[in-house]
Parts: C-alpha cells; sequence; structure tokens
C-alpha cells in the first residue's frame, strides 16, 4: 500500500462560475478545508450570475481528456469529484478517464437543474450519465429535483434512491433542501436500504453552491481516508456551518462563507493574543 500523502489530491470535474459561489471554486475552497490539494479540470464555462445562470459552453471533449490525463500521469490522485458536465461529449470523456482508474473512489453531484430553476442537462446528458457515470459512482449526491429526474419512474425519493442503487451507485445521497418541510432532512442509502437519515435545522436563506460544497467535502474526506460513512456525516456538518456563516454579495442567493473556520482560528488566536498581553 502507498503511503498515505500530507495533501491527498481530489481531481474535480466542474464548470467554471464567475460568481465563485459554485463550480470549480465551491469545489477548490471545500477541498483545501477538507486538508486536501485540488486538480481541478473544467469541463464548461458558464455565464452567471447569483440568480440564475444565463448560459454555458462545454469544454472540447479532447481538451478535457487532455487536462485530466497530464495530472493524472504526474501525481496520485485519491478521489475523483463530478459536477457540471455540460455535453454527452464531455460525460463520455469523463467516463473513459474513470475506467482507466476504476480503483479511485468517485463522488457525483449530478448537477442537473440551476439554483434559479434553469435546466443544465437536457435528456440525452441524463441519459448519458445514468448509463456511462452512475455505474462507476461510489457516492452520489443529487437533491430531491435531481433524484426525480434521474429515476423518474420511481414514485416515491426512497424508491428514487433505490433506482439509482440499481443503476450502479454503490451510495445514494438525497438531499431534501428542495422539499416543502421544517427542517431539512438528508437521508443515505446502501446495500438496497436505507442506512441512516440526517436531520437539519432549515436556514432561512437560499444558497449559490450548496450542493457543491457537500459533493467536495464527501470527496476530500474519503480522500483523507474516512469510511462513506463518517464521510457522509461529517461533510454534511461542514456544509450546514459554512451556509450558516455565508453571506449576500449579489442580488440573489447567498454563498456559502466554505472558510470560516479560518475565521474561527483567527478570532482564538486573537483572544489567546490579548490574553498574553494582558498578563505581560
Amino acid at each position: 500500500m502507498p503511503p498515505k500523502q500530507l495533501f491527498p489530491a481530489v481531481m474535480t470535474f466542474s464548470g467554471n462560475d464567475p460568481t465563485g459561489g459554485a463550480g470549480i471554486q465551491a469545489d477548490i475552497e471545500a477541498l483545501a478545508s477538507m486538508g486536501c490539494h485540488t486538480a481541478p479540470v473544467i469541463t464548461s464555462l458558464t455565464i452567471q450570475d447569483t440568480q440564475d445562470i444565463q448560459g454555458y459552453v462545454p469544454i472540447d471533449a479532447s481538451l478535457l481528456v487532455q487536462q485530466a490525463r497530464a495530472v493524472l500521469e504526474d501525481m496520485p490522485i485519491a478521489v475523483f469529484k463530478i459536477g457540471m458536465l455540460g455535453s454527452v461529449d464531455v460525460i463520455e470523456a469523463v467516463h473513459s478517464i474513470l475506467s482507466d482508474y476504476a480503483d479511485i473512489p468517485v463522488v457525483l453531484d449530478p448537477v442537473l437543474v440551476a439554483g434559479g430553476g434553469s435546466e443544465i442537462a437536457d435528456e440525452e446528458m441524463i441519459d448519458a450519465i445514468i448509463t456511462l457515470l452512475l455505474p462507476q459512482t461510489t457516492i452520489l449526491t443529487p437533491n430531491s429535483i435531481e433524484a426525480r429526474i434521474l429515476a423518474q419512474e420511481a414514485d416515491s425519493l426512497e424508491a428514487c434512491a433505490q433506482e439509482l442503487l440499481e443503476m450502479g451507485c454503490e451510495y445514494v445521497l438525497v438531499t431534501g433542501t428542495h422539499e416543502a418541510t421544517t427542517h431539512v432532512t438528508n437521508t443515505l442509502y446502501g446495500n438496497r436500504r436505507q442506512l441512516e437519515s440526517f436531520t437539519w435545522d432549515r436556514l432561512p436563506d437560499s444558497y449559490h453552491g450548496s450542493g457543491c460544497t457537500l459533493a467536495s467535502a464527501i470527496a476530500g474526506l474519503l480522500a483523507q481516508g474516512l469510511a462513506p460513512l463518517s464521510a457522509v456525516h461529517e461533510a454534511q456538518e461542514y456544509t450546514w456551518e459554512s451556509l450558516r456563516s455565508g453571506y449576500r454579495l449579489g442580488m440573489g442567493q447567498h454563498l456559502p462563507n466554505r472558510f470560516f473556520w479560518a475565521r474561527d482560528e483567527a478570532e482564538e488566536n486573537g483572544d489567546a493574543d490579548d490574553d498574553e498581553d494582558k498578563e505581560a
């Protein structure tokens, strides 16, 4: 077994969000918070603000493959994290890479609908995700809307999860932010059954990049050697705190504060310095 890396590397396939709330920047910030190095592979260039996405251009599939393989031949990658893809060609390219590195765990956040409601995956792309990527996925992290889109024959969220497991995912974490409930309930499924349900206080605002944050945190914790159930639990705690500490810069959704912990540490160090000054 190779020695554990001090900063395990996670390769993330995702789009560039110019607001910095979601996409590649969200992945980098969340993974850095987990003590990981991010190897970012751009899948698409987007035009969006904190309210909605106005358009996007997928990266040429051959360019994506060149990005990924240059890194994979140079450094060990502990986990793959997948976000927005952008085209069937890109999905096929990612599939080819995952097939060649089948021993590396995969966390897939199926970004099908933007926060403002715009669709960013057509039926052909959804079919390609189901056929090519779900069988290669270790942990799938759909919100309830995405779960229903991927498992359209199911009549309940639990049935959706079971269908997604049958499609090849090892674990499915269905998040409940979009459900009309007092609290947010996220449910983890695996081994053909419900494994655990997690309940969180519902925060008063909506957030741009929450799904990216959660999936990347899970990937980072897996890269650090945590078991899937522990990684899922700790990643939810980190994500909830990021949202609770979030801020609003634009006219739409709030942005997660993925470095909330840095402020806490700075304040603690400041208090300690003050105490030392008083003692002196």
